[in-house]
């Protein structure tokens, strides 16, 4: 996503937030912020930092034998996955498997 908004990222960490996987990630822009009012900072990069969780929406499904068939919930949604019978479409998108939200 740095790479879209022309920014450059200046490093990244995996990090744990209450319980919840997440990452830890500082960019800066390729481009200076040119003209401005304040003098001085014409030759200066903006930057950023933030920390984003990734949070399962989906439970495991009790009651049934994982070696037969793959089981679980999202977000009251059952899914089933036969390892015999797999195709990659049977798997939901991402976003009905996790939510990806900032926390700082």
């Amino acid at each position: 996503m740095a790479a879209q908004n022309d920014a450059s990222v200046l490093g990244s960490e995996e990090v744990t937030i209450r319980g919840l996987d997440g990452y830890s990630v500082s960019v800066e822009t390729r481009y200076t912020v040119g003209d401005s009012v304040i003098p001085g900072t014409e030759s200066m990069r903006a930057r950023a930092e933030a920390i984003a969780v990734i949070e399962p929406r989906c439970e495991e499904q009790d009651g049934v034998d994982p070696s037969e068939v793959v089981s679980f919930v999202c977000d009251g949604e059952s899914f089933e996955l036969d390892p015999e019978d797999f195709e990659k479409g049977d798997v939901p998108e991402p976003s009905v498997l996790f939510s990806v939200y900032l926390v700082e």
